[in-house]
């Protein structure tokens, strides 16, 4: 495959490329316009053909990619020197993402009519879930740091519309507005990171910014500059990609309707960050320091993750952890300089978390709205297709072969383990824990008793045609995805890897050895070995304890031990944060208002109010109407102009 600068002429007519974005936001606008007039099944195909549209344009210009180049739309903004053209880039990167957002997204979208018909403002909620598949394209398809900038507002402000979807629940708009805020903490750092690479390069379009990156030419700075731009740059991707510590959103992101859930953790919100550092890629090569950064977060919010998805007991709490957890492991590839590793465990979650939030809201659907994995049991005979499409993503995640989270996630442990033993110490117990607690979650909801009540009981009945076939398609490509990587020592071809080379060239030139070091095979059959070990021992642990020994969880109220209490609580950081900042600001703000507000700038508005109005009254008797009166006033004046003219001298 030719690989060219971005640049190049655009091979197809302008117009099929702003095609791509435009066709969901058209979905959004008609279903925001005509919220109340559409009904449910209407609305949710306008908004599934949208984004089908979408998906069909990037299959075609996939299946037809020969180079990397620009679509220029119109010169936007020509400041002095600044100069940003509202310009796409298609490359290998962004045609899998697109692929991504708009294949995923579909699937989500035929989901949700299903999910959703009951709901009073469906038109609404598809409307905002076009709007997010909008901004997402937006943001992977810019071809400047500043277009990747609007798409991200994009997601964020779309991800508070649908969290708090049901705002007649005042907890649900509190999870929004954490999300919301937790977020802009980190675009502030994303945001000064922009500024750093425009004073740096003078620029902020990806071609002229990396390609002076990977020349030296960092104008009157030093190549050290890269550490900090870089780490501005992690910010951004800390809140966007819910990493420690800025990750307390993304749990509390579950307030909002199961197919949100499902876009957000699988295909859009949360890959931004991935997709970000990418891009990046050549910028965090040049800092070293960064990377060791990235890596640790990544390997330690994996890791703390996953410890507290091992007692959270709503369906949704469980599976929002282990996408924190996930996330930490695609950080951890990209710390270790795993770049096509991380872009692949990328796709293999989106299979098989889409598949799981979807198979959650199936259940949640059946059990009339109920989470709590201890009133489930013994659904897999209500809800075959949900159960066994289910158990493929529990498999796939667990990192059992041949499904597609063993690939993906053995490739990042190997890159971890030739980097730093400890690193790929801590992924391996996180391989543990996470096939622990997904099967906790598979048998305490499918298998032993049911525990719900006689009228869920009643009312058990497998989902709809409509959201049991997205379940499927997810579950094929949860099982075989894993292919598009296979590991050396199977004779499989890494095409995912073959084909986002030309994306890393920059990066390969300055560290040739990152992208050449492979473990031999001997290594390489040990790991795998340990990996699927850890897998397959969380998975016999957690059938011992919740089929074989029919374990429950303990009620809220129950008395548990210290460490299971910590764990249970999630280790009290979301009362830390309120201790720590939202009180102080809540008092600060309240003292504000009392002392300043009321007691200083109120009572001063006010004198100067009352002496206005008291200056008026004053003035008012000089318009009286009457002839005598400005009679006087003038002998008035005439004696005071004359005492003044006698005072002179």
């Amino acid at each position: 495959m030719e690989t060219v600068l971005p640049g190049a002429n655009a091979p197809y007519s302008t117009f099929l490329y702003v095609l791509i974005p435009l066709l969901p936001f058209v979905g959004f606008l008609i279903n925001g316009l005509l919220n109340k007039k559409l009904s449910g099944t209407v609305a949710g195909l306008i908004g599934s053909a949208t984004v089908l549209g979408s998906f069909l344009i990037s299959v075609m210009l996939f299946l037809n990619f020969q180079y990397q180049y620009t679509v220029q739309l119109f010169d936007w903004i020509t400041v002095g020197s600044l100069q940003i053209p509202f310009q796409y880039q298609i490359d290998q990167l962004s045609l899998i993402m697109l692929l991504l957002v708009t294949g995923v997204g579909f699937l989500i979208h035929v989901y949700s009519i299903g999910y959703m018909h009951h709901d009073e403002n469906v038109g609404k909620f598809f409307s905002f879930l076009n709007l997010f598949v909008f901004s997402m394209l937006l943001l992977v398809m810019g071809a400047n740091f500043v277009i990747l900038f609007i798409g991200w507002e994009g997601v964020g402000l779309c991800s508070y519309l649908l969290i708090g979807f049901w705002n007649k629940n005042t907890n649900y708009n509190n999870a929004a507005k954490k999300a919301f805020i937790i977020n802009r903490i980190g675009d502030l750092g994303f945001l000064l990171g922009i500024f750093l690479i425009y004073l740096t390069f003078n620029s902020v379009q990806y071609a002229e910014v990396f390609q002076k990156a990977s020349l030296g030419q960092f104008g009157t700075y030093g190549v050290g500059v890269c550490t900090f731009i870089t780490l501005l740059l992690f910010v951004g991707a800390m809140g966007k990609s819910a990493q420690l510590p800025l990750y307390t959103w993304l749990p509390d992101a579950m307030a909002g309707p199961t197919p949100v859930s499902a876009l957000i953790h699988a295909a859009t919100m949360v890959t931004a960050g991935i997709y970000m550092v990418l891009r990046s890629n050549v910028l965090f090569t040049l800092a070293p320091h960064t990377l060791e950064v990235v890596a640790i977060v990544g390997a330690a919010t994996a890791l703390f993750a996953a410890t507290i998805g091992l007692a959270q007991n709503d369906i949704k709490k469980v599976l929002a952890y282990s996408t924190v957890s996930q996330l930490g492991y695609m950080f951890l590839a990209l710390g270790v300089m795993g770049y096509s590793t991380a872009l692949f465990h990328v796709l293999t979650h989106a299979f098989f978390k889409a598949l799981m939030f979807l198979g959650a809201g199936s259940v949640i659907h059946a059990m009339s709205n109920e989470q709590d994995l201890r009133r489930m049991g013994g659904l897999r005979k209500a809800l075959p297709i949900t159960f066994l499409t289910f158990l493929i993503g529990c498999l796939a995640i667990s990192g059992i072969p041949p499904f597609s989270g063993f690939f993906s996630k053995d490739e990042i442990l190997a890159h971890a383990y030739e980097h730093n033993k400890v690193l790929w110490a801590m992924g391996l117990l996180t391989a543990f824990l996470t096939a622990f607690y997904m099967f906790r979650l598979l048998f305490l909801a499918f298998f032993g008793e049911f525990r719900g009540t006689a009228e869920q009981k009643h009312h058990l009945h497998e989902s709809p045609a409509s959201m049991t076939l997205p379940l499927i398609i997810l579950a094929v490509l949860a099982a075989v995805g894993g292919f598009m990587g296979a590991p050396m020592f199977t004779g499989g071809h890494h095409y995912l890897a073959e084909y986002l080379a030309p994306i890393f060239t920059y990066s390969q030139r300055i560290m040739p050895a990152a992208f050449t070091a492979e473990p031999d095979h001997n290594t390489e059959l040990m790991l795998i070995g340990l990996s699927v070990a850890a897998g397959v021992l969380g998975i016999v642990l957690a059938y011992v304890m919740y089929v074989a020994r029919a374990t429950r969880p303990a009620e809220d109220e129950a008395q548990r031990s210290a460490p299971e209490s910590l764990v249970y609580h999630k280790y009290y950081i979301d009362e830390l944060y309120d201790n720590l900042f939202t009180k102080p600001v809540m008092w600060l703000s309240t003292g504000l208002y009392k002392f300043v507000e009321n007691g200083i700038i109120n009572p001063a508005v006010g004198v100067f109010g009352r002496a206005v109005n008291g200056g008026g009254a004053l003035l008012r008797y000089v318009q009286t109407g009457a002839v005598e009166t400005y009679l006087i006033l003038m002998v008035i004046g005439i004696v005071l102009i004359l005492g003044l003219n006698f005072g002179r001298f």
